[in-house]
């Protein structure tokens, strides 16, 4: 939880006026912004979201990552957990949100948040041209009739989960140590690790909030998000032996690499 709570002393709430209630809440929260606008800001402790949301950030402004109280729960964390699954879930994430400090977004704002573009012209180019390439992975994918998921509007996420991964797998290979990672119900690290962020996307959709979700969302649905990464990352290819013919197969031709 964020170290400085905001106030919320004068909010007027009444049992019988939900429209008030509305319009009295949007005013108080306008109110609140123009102040941190105009100098009256709080301190850099607080947060963007609360503890109770069951999500997480990165803001470059400020180059901090928040990740709240409501997230650090199975199934993506449990602190005496198996270390696979805890990688792979709450480990996953917390790469996502790093690796908005050095994307295309993230370029623009230096160590001190401060508004400097870091990046060299071969560094855009060369991210450029990766990150077509998934954006053209995820347009291909077509969840409901006569429409696709859209590359381009979903592609900053859709980066963030293939570096949170890959780099959230690296990290649980160096934290093993050399060791052989355990079999647990029948399954190795590598595959409880995958499992796990899989698991993470579990979820059901009404068909109609999917069709808006896809023209309006800046994130794959949860069932593309589970699955797009992992085929641009060879370990998953080895866990469950992955081959030509099966469903999410990706040539290595076409895989991608950001970091």
């Amino acid at each position: 939880y964020p170290e400085t709570w905001r106030e919320y002393r004068g909010l007027v709430i009444k049992p019988d006026d939900l429209l008030g209630n509305v319009q009295r809440a949007q005013k108080f929260d306008n109110d609140y912004r123009m102040r941190r606008i105009t100098g009256d800001r709080q301190s850099n402790t607080a947060w963007l979201i609360t503890p109770q949301t069951v999500n997480a950030y990165y803001n470059p402004a400020l180059n901090e990552m928040v990740v709240p109280a409501a997230l650090l729960q199975p199934p993506l964390f449990d602190a005496g957990g198996d270390e696979a699954i805890n990688f792979g879930g709450i480990g996953a994430v917390i790469g996502h949100e790093i690796s908005h400090g050095f994307d295309d977004r993230g370029r623009l704002y230096d160590a001190d948040g401060t508004v400097r573009d870091w990046w060299t012209g071969r560094d855009a180019q060369e991210f450029e041209r990766r990150a077509q390439q998934i954006v053209e992975q995820f347009s291909a994918y077509t969840p409901a009739g006569g429409l696709r998921v859209n590359g381009g509007l979903t592609r900053s996420e859709n980066l963030g989960d293939l570096c949170g991964l890959s780099v959230a797998y690296r990290a649980y290979r160096i934290a093993l140590e050399g060791r052989p990672a355990p079999i647990v119900d029948g399954l190795t690290g590598n595959q409880r690790f995958f499992l796990a962020w899989a698991r993470a996307w579990r979820g059901a959709v009404r068909p109609e909030f999917l069709r808006q979700w896809l023209l309006t969302i800046p994130y794959a649905p949860p069932a593309y998000r589970a699955n797009g990464a992992v085929g641009n990352i060879p370990a998953f290819y080895d866990a469950f032996g992955v081959k030509p013919g099966d469903r999410l197969y990706r040539d290595p031709a076409v895989r991608v690499t950001i970091w």
